[in-house]
């Protein structure tokens, strides 16, 4: 059914960003031009999958598909959206002037209709360019985000505690070594007394961590570097091959080979468990759930076994890759999860925030939670954009983000 609706949407895009061309080249060829293009465009977008069906495979013509497509895409919906407005217009028009008994009808005037597709070409050219742009350099515009949430119940020794929490690495995306040695030392600079990735190490599978362990395993903190699992660090998405005995081996093998990076790059990797960190007396407890998400995405983890040992007054930090398990199970725990740490949405690599005034992305049709601080039942989530990007090889408007947290403890 969603296929369906997709399918009907692109149509639709396709039809209105064509009226808008043939408009604007009434009498002139170029709207064939315009035409072909957008056929060559969606006929290679086709044949670059068809070519690299593997969804592990990093080629760069798939990746320029990509862009070009979503630019397209992006811009053919702005035309839609002024077209469909100015349609609008005339049918309410005709409808007054019909009631109205009018003998002259304006609802259709070739320069209003003119100007209008001006407009809109002009406005589309926004989005095609931010998306191009993101492929260029938006992709490694890294974004510090500082955020300071108080607690009533926060042990007293954690007052000030500062932790980092970067998600969705995807390692195997990478195509300037540079800017993520960059990106590393700039989560260290925050000097956190710990540091937390929330999931998506690689693409697909262990061995794009090759080469990358001397860069990633510079990530210290005076507590340590804990980490969980994401949705793409199971090799789910891999086109393996083989009996399926054989396929289960893989993967199994696969799956020890990112335990075993992790392990050699210092970091902690939580499987369901939960550890403590010790000031004095007092402790803070890190909880790491492997993945749970709704819907298509695999559900490994088991929140309960993670929580092993813990009572509601112990003061946690839940690290779970998607969002959505917040809002199945985690937000109305009798259990009390402070708060929870989280990442998957990427807040889908594209849209507009202006920080205290708007913040809008695809990624809002999709999940409840998709980027930044969420409070209810007075326990927090944080849901990281990413540090690194996938499918679409860039980012426009939502910017790979290191998000530094500082708790507080209430003075009631």
């Amino acid at each position: 059914m969603r296929f369906i609706i997709a399918i009907l949407i692109f149509i639709v895009f396709q039809v209105y960003s064509f009226q808008l061309i043939r408009t604007l080249s009434r009498g002139h060829w170029w709207k064939w031009v315009y035409l072909g293009v957008t056929i060559l465009i969606l006929v290679n977008l086709i044949m670059q999958f068809v070519w690299h069906p593997d969804r592990a495979q990093i080629n760069g013509s798939r990746d320029f598909a990509v862009t070009i497509f979503l630019g397209l895409f992006a811009a053919q919906a702005v035309m839609m959206l002024v077209m469909f407005s100015e349609d609008i217009y005339r049918f309410f028009e005709g409808v007054l002037n019909t009631l109205s008994r009018k003998q002259e009808h304006t609802s259709f005037l070739p320069s209003r209709r003119s100007f209008i597709s001006k407009v809109g070409l002009g406005l589309a050219a926004l989005p095609f360019g931010a998306i191009l742009y993101g492929a260029w350099k938006g992709k490694y515009n890294y974004q510090v985000r500082e955020y300071e949430m108080t607690f009533d119940d926060l042990p007293q020794a954690f007052d000030g505690y500062k932790v980092t929490q970067i998600s969705d690495i995807h390692v195997g995306s990478f195509d300037d070594r540079e800017e993520v040695k960059y990106a590393i030392d700039l989560v260290n600079k925050q000097a956190s007394d710990a540091i937390f990735f929330t999931g998506d190490l690689v693409n697909n599978i262990s061995t794009e961590m090759y080469g990358w362990e001397d860069v990633f395993g510079k990530l210290k903190a005076r507590d340590g570097v804990y980490s969980v699992l994401g949705n793409h660090d199971y090799g789910d998405y891999y086109g393996w091959q083989g009996t399926r005995e054989e396929v289960v081996a893989l993967k199994k093998a696969n799956m020890q080979e990112l335990y075993n990076i992790q392990d050699k790059m210092g970091w902690r990797l939580l499987l369901d468990e939960n550890v403590a960190v010790k000031r004095g007396a007092e402790s803070l407890h890190i909880v790491g759930v492997e993945n749970i998400g709704n819907g298509r995405f695999p559900k490994y983890g088991n929140l309960k076994k993670a929580s092993t040992g813990l009572k509601k007054s112990d003061f946690k930090i839940l690290l779970s890759h998607d969002p959505s398990h917040w809002e199945d199970e985690v937000k109305h725990a009798d259990l009390n999860y402070h708060l929870t740490l989280s990442g998957h949405t990427h807040g889908m690599q594209f849209g507009i925030e202006i920080p205290g005034f708007i913040k809008l992305s695809p990624a809002w049709f999709v999940y409840k939670k998709w980027a930044g601080v969420y409070k209810e039942f007075g326990r927090f989530i944080n849901v990281n954009r990413g540090f690194g990007f996938l499918g679409y090889s860039g980012r426009a408007g939502i910017w790979p983000e290191i998000t530094v947290i500082t708790l507080k403890r209430s003075g009631l």
